[in-house]
């Protein structure tokens, strides 16, 4: 510890103490045990769609400002107010951390050609970045599972996206989501409806609120999804979209629903369902729950086939969408359906450290064999006590205890205990036998008995 001297007498002086850090505010740490309902979500996402035959895509979470201002759309709040943009010192470029996948997605696929041979279905997961005030199911870092097909024109593929969340919430158990829909219809026919709800809202101009008047000429109908209490009348009496479009888009809005009703999926046609970037046509889509307050939308997208000659590639014709997975876990938390996390399958208790080379072998055995199994470890000199480890054991959650104890050793064996059947049966288990005898107790002990119809 350094000294002060002075002209009296020496003072020993204090350490400086060092400031604990902290994560950023709205970026949050995920722990044991709530990452394994994560791991648990993500597992059900990978298995639908490779059953769907979709591709996992993996972008960069740094991408040039450029790619979300041109797809995103200059007027849009994210790129007005929520994206984290920042100068490379290096060397100048000017780069965003992702606010949202599919410009990303959509700037790979051009950059490697990847619809050379054909459409591509993709998923993705991971996180994204808005710099907005966090609150429940929204945070500055917030994580996405999204599905974008690319390269397909036809509504059948709108379809397929729709029925591929809607068999999700299915399989995840999700209660109380419902669809809405509407149909964005192509260029020209929201450049005649934007006309006359320019009109329309110009008569109107004392109840538009601020934020309303700014969009009025920039991107007037990110007006209708308003949540202005005051401004839901005018909303409501706006010109509708679906009165503009022509045959065409009029066809395939029919067509996508007619999928969806021939597979039995309900939704409400919502005409003031807009999204939030510049960059969808044709079918868009969200599925809502009330359960979740004013974050109520966990899945939305929609058809974008515009985009991808916007980021410089051909025209191609794409649709997609995204979920939030904070509000998906958040809503299965909500109903009281999301899974508690497991403990291993094994607890290795070691009286004495002098086992360990057997224990270690026994263990990776087990191991090799697909069987979880937890070792305790020794604090300090020892391995602690017997009652310790069973106690420790208990807690783990795991279904058996093997105890390698110094006689059952000596004897070739360790002793195998059940440790949530209530009554702790256990019994001698040579050694040589213990991978088998532990594989066979895990799946008696997960046989659920059968019922005759």
């Amino acid at each position: 510890m350094p000294t002060v001297t002075t002209e009296n007498k020496t003072t020993t002086a204090k350490p400086v103490k060092t400031q604990a850090l902290t994560a950023v505010k709205g970026m949050n740490d995920l722990l044991p045990p709530a990452s394994a309902q994560w791991e648990w979500l993500e597992d059900k996402v990978r298995g639908l769609m490779a059953r769907h035959a979709y591709r996992n895509l993996r972008t960069p979470i740094v991408e040039p400002t450029a790619l979300f201002v041109r797809g995103l759309g200059e007027v849009t709040d994210i790129v007005e107010k929520e994206m984290y943009s920042f100068e490379d010192r290096l060397n100048g470029e000017q780069l965003t951390l992702r606010p949202e996948a599919t410009a990303g997605v959509v700037r790979a696929v051009v950059e490697h050609n990847m619809l050379y041979d054909g459409g591509k279905r993709l998923y993705y997961m991971g996180p994204m970045f808005r710099h907005e005030r966090p609150q429940r199911g929204r945070y500055r870092q917030f994580h996405q599972i999204g599905a974008e097909a690319l390269g397909f024109p036809g509504a059948e593929v709108d379809a397929e996206l729709i029925l591929l969340a809607a068999t999700l919430w299915q399989e995840l158990g999700l209660q109380d989501v419902r669809l809405e829909l509407n149909s964005l219809g192509q260029p020209n026919e929201r450049a005649a409806h934007r006309a006359a709800l320019i009109a329309h809202l110009e008569q109107h101009m004392d109840v538009l609120d601020e934020e309303a008047k700014r969009r009025l000429h920039s991107n007037p109908l990110r007006i209708l999804d308003t949540k202005n209490p005051a401004m839901q009348a005018v909303v409501e009496a706006a010109p509708k979209l679906m009165d503009y479009l022509g045959e065409a888009s009029l066809a395939h809005f029919n067509a996508v629903r007619a999928i969806l009703d021939a597979s039995g999926v309900t939704y409400r046609i919502n005409p003031r369902l807009v999204r939030g970037m510049d960059y969808y046509n044709l079918t868009v889509f969200e599925f809502v729950t009330d359960r979740l307050g004013s974050q109520g939308t966990i899945c939305g997208g929609g058809r974008y086939d515009y985009l991808i000659e916007q980021v410089g590639g051909k025209p191609a014709p794409a649709v997609g969408w995204a979920l939030g997975v904070e509000r998906v876990l958040e809503l299965l938390k909500e109903q009281g359906t999301l899974p508690e996390a497991t403990g291993p399958d094994v607890y290795a208790i070691v009286p004495d450290a002098s086992a360990l080379p057997v224990v270690f072998k026994t263990i990776q055995n087990l191991r090799a064999r697909g069987i979880s199994v937890q070792m305790h470890a020794g604090a300090g000199e020892g391995m602690g006590s017997m009652k310790s480890q069973f106690k420790k054991a208990d807690g783990s959650g795991a279904q058996f205890g093997l105890i390698f104890g110094g006689d059952e050793l000596a004897r070739g064996e360790v002793t195998l205990k059940s440790l949530r059947d209530g009554a702790g049966a256990q019994e001698p288990v040579p050694l040589a036998d213990v991978t088998v005898r532990v594989a066979e107790k895990l799946a008696q002990s997960t046989t659920q008995p059968q019922t005759l119809a």
